[in-house]
């Protein structure tokens, strides 16, 4: 079976976002992955990347460098507790499932403190290993999340652009700088302005898609696919 790490932020668990995450959750196990769930709110998971996050002495005590102090503490294996499990689990996941309604055209912040944290030097990337040859390649990553939006809004020509615009900086800038090959989104368009009957169609092809989701193949990660 193969290993499924589902990054999880929103506060509600009754909430579409709730069911989905529950969805992948019952539906990959039943394939006989292991699942592991990172529920950021629940953990109180912390965002902010601070000096709490190297334990004991620092590289360069008269000027705090966040990334440098990371980088070195990673090398030294004294990272904060919460890091070190929360790398742990990405190091054993085969896929990473990104699960969050979309804010301001981004994840919200407790998932890009996630990021901001977990993902150190010396552990998802370091130059020049970085993109095709970042550190965490042989991994697959999917953004499954729900929209205010509707489906037209964020089309090309609709008024918020092409919702692959959106993308760039996600599964670009972080996910496929660290090696990490990303499938195509899931994205649930406007769940709040749709029927219930719709919601349970959603949480349906989200089911569907994941019964065939080790077929597929990852999108192509270059510029055009975001912006042609």
């Amino acid at each position: 079976g193969k290993n499924v790490l589902i990054v999880y932020a929103h506060q509600e668990p009754k909430s579409l976002n709730g069911s989905l995450k529950r969805v992948a959750v019952e539906e990959l196990s039943k394939q006989g992955c292991s699942v592991t769930v990172s529920d950021l709110y629940a953990m109180q998971f912390e965002p902010r990347a601070t000096r709490n996050d190297i334990v004991g002495f620092l590289h360069n005590s008269s000027e705090f460098n966040y990334g440098v102090e990371a980088w070195e503490a990673y090398k030294r294996g004294s990272l904060s507790k919460d890091l070190i499990e929360e790398q742990k689990k990405v190091q054993e996941a085969d896929l990473l499932i990104f699960q969050f309604p979309l804010y301001w055209f981004s994840m919200p912040a407790i998932m890009k403190g996630w990021m901001d944290r977990v993902l150190v030097q010396g552990f998802a990337h370091e130059f020049p290993n970085c993109y095709d040859s970042g550190l965490l390649k042989n991994k697959l990553a999917l953004f499954s999340f729900t929209t205010g939006g509707s489906e037209e809004m964020y089309a090309k020509g609709g008024i918020s652009g092409d919702i692959r615009y959106l993308l760039w900086p996600m599964q670009h800038g972080i996910m496929h700088f660290c090696g990490v090959k990303v499938l195509a989104p899931h994205i649930c368009f406007a769940p709040e302005y749709v029927s219930e009957e719709k919601r349970k169609e959603m949480l349906i092809a989200w089911a569907q898609r994941l019964k065939t989701l080790w077929k597929e193949e990852p999108i192509n990660c270059s510029p055009d696919w975001y912006f042609k």
